[in-house]
């Protein structure tokens, strides 16, 4: 079996390239190239590793033609094209745990740096001066902390400032009342945390919904005196506001880690200002974080590429190296049925849903729905897999529906694909024989139990003595062999469904025949 290929075109620990070695991967370490240079050698690679330096841009996707998985060593993925990346069938993953401590320490020294005006005091005495009654500090001790995001960070954050005797306030859309109480914080709102807050220590990633979060009214509208720190992500706050606000003295100080742009401009408006402390985006920049960031993306890639388990990943749901072996099966049986699907009703479809009852039901819902979509988009698409699909059904404003059923069937484990077309729902259901082999068994409201593989023959018609006779004749004449053969039907003398098996592909004219058979009322060629 040939080994999966990994590229690191950045800067890391050398024990990441011999973790991939390790864990079955062969590996390139080269850095520095330039984009035309990345492009003319991307191609080879199934797995890319990544700092901050390599940008993967549309172009560098399209070069990609193997590529499997891409692993940001560190959490800030704004150099890749993350969609583009979703849309060509590549998992984006982060390491966003290996930098969190160090990042975390970082929001602390700039809040006692700031309390103390460390730097100033610093710089004047190694001037030779000595300007001890110029530096007038406060204490945090009893001072009110205000965290915007309480995610891993954030709450680390909260950790130290509350050994530190601060008391913690956050804003957190997603943060339970339970986990503020086991956090030890309060939960607010943003603008209660700004009219209390004496700090504010940011800790969110930027979006649309989080972009200049700290604008000009807010900050006109915060506790007078207040402090800043933001070692999250540049453009969470409106710059020129803040420098207008340290000049008048409505905030205290601030200390900036990032930039809305990187490396910020010799002129940018916060130089100089009045109290405003910064650093080169040191927040990772730790020996430890490091290497924890460089072995952790190494593990996940090669997780992935080797073993198909998915790690913090940032475009398809996360599967552990111990869960992949158990959804296998079920992942085989909801491509299969999503394919039977589209292929027998991919005409007008408006929705999808996908059911999960039995054992089947106990199991990670969107990895199986992944399956599902990748098999019914092939339809559409001769590149689908499971990254891409639910971008593609999206884009092709496809109502996708999951649905877990506690209930008992007549099957120990069950999953049905209904889709939605202008003539009404069609529905398909299958189950797992011994718990690991795939096996249809309901086809639009037709018992009938058939192994979905290789080249097959769908056809309906009605229920009568002979059929099966001229069906066989017809294709024996062909010199086509049968491979298996299923069949079922509604009742005695009504609609039956016949699923075939065959050892080579089913032409036109073949098709053509076939619907010519007295009793055929459908024929249709499927590929698995």
């Amino acid at each position: 079996m040939t080994k999966p290929k990994v590229l690191i075109s950045d800067k890391m620990d050398p024990n990441a390239a011999r973790i991939f070695e390790e864990r079955g991967c062969d590996v390139d370490v080269i850095t520095g190239k330039t984009p035309e240079e990345l492009k003319a050698i991307i191609g080879q690679y199934d797995g890319l590793a990544i700092r901050s330096a390599t940008k993967v841009t549309r172009e560098i996707l399209d070069a990609a033609t193997n590529l499997k998985v891409i692993g940001r060593a560190g959490i800030g993925v704004d150099n890749v094209d993350i969609p583009y990346a979703s849309s060509k069938g590549v998992v984006v993953m982060n390491t966003p745990f290996g930098n969190s401590i160090t990042t975390a320490e970082h929001a602390i020294a700039m809040i006692m740096a700031l309390a103390r005006q460390i730097p100033a005091a610093d710089r004047r005495t190694q001037a030779g001066e000595w300007p001890k009654n110029d530096f007038m500090g406060i204490e945090v001790t009893g001072k009110t902390l205000g965290l915007i995001g309480a995610g891993n960070i954030g709450s680390i954050v909260a950790s130290r400032a509350l050994g530190l005797k601060m008391k913690v306030i956050s804003y957190d859309p997603f943060l339970t009342e339970e986990r503020a109480i086991e956090l030890g914080v309060e939960k607010v709102d943003l603008d209660t945390l700004l009219s209390r807050a004496d700090f504010v220590s940011l800790h969110t990633p930027l979006t649309d919904q989080t972009r200049n979060i700290l604008s000009r009214e807010r900050l006109e509208n915060a506790k007078p005196g207040i402090r800043i720190v933001n070692c999250a992500r540049g453009g969470l706050i409106d710059e020129v506001a803040l420098k207008d606000m340290l000049e008048s003295g409505q905030v205290a100080g601030a200390a900036f880690d990032v930039f809305e742009t990187e490396p910020p401009a010799k002129d940018h408006p916060l130089f100089g200002a009045p109290n405003f402390i910064c650093t080169p985006h040191l927040g990772a920049s730790t020996t430890e974080a490091q290497v924890n960031v460089a072995l952790q993306v190494a593990e996940q890639l090669s997780d992935y590429l080797v073993n198909g388990g998915v790690t913090n990943a940032l475009n398809v749901p996360s599967l552990s190296a111990e869960e992949a072996p158990k959804l296998r099966p079920y992942m085989a049986l909801a491509e299969s049925l999503g394919s039977l699907v589209g292929q027998l009703a991919h005409d007008n479809l408006t929705k999808i849903s996908i059911e999960r009852e039995g054992a089947a039901a106990e199991l990670s819902g969107k990895p199986i729905e992944a399956a599902v979509l990748a098999g019914f988009m092939k339809c559409y698409s001769d590149t689908v897999n499971m990254v891409n699909a639910p971008f593609l059904a999206k884009e092709r404003g496809l109502d996708v529906r999951s649905v877990r059923h506690e209930r008992e069937g007549a099957y120990n484990t069950l999953l049905r694909v209904t889709v939605g077309t202008a003539a009404g729902d069609r529905s398909v259901a299958g189950t797992l024989f011994g718990n690991e082999n795939p096996r249809l068994v309901d086809i639009f409201g037709i018992g009938i139990e058939a192994e979905l593989a290789g080249h097959m023959l769908y056809i309906v018609n009605a229920d009568a003595p002979g059929f099966i006779g001229r069906i066989g004749t017809l294709l024996g004449q062909a010199g086509i062999n049968i491979g298996t053969f299923h069949l079922g039907r509604r009742e005695a003398g009504g609609e039956a469904v016949l699923l075939l098996s065959v050892d080579q592909p089913i032409g036109a004219d073949i098709i053509k025949q076939a619907c010519a058979v007295e009793g055929v009322k459908m024929v249709k060629a499927l590929e698995f």
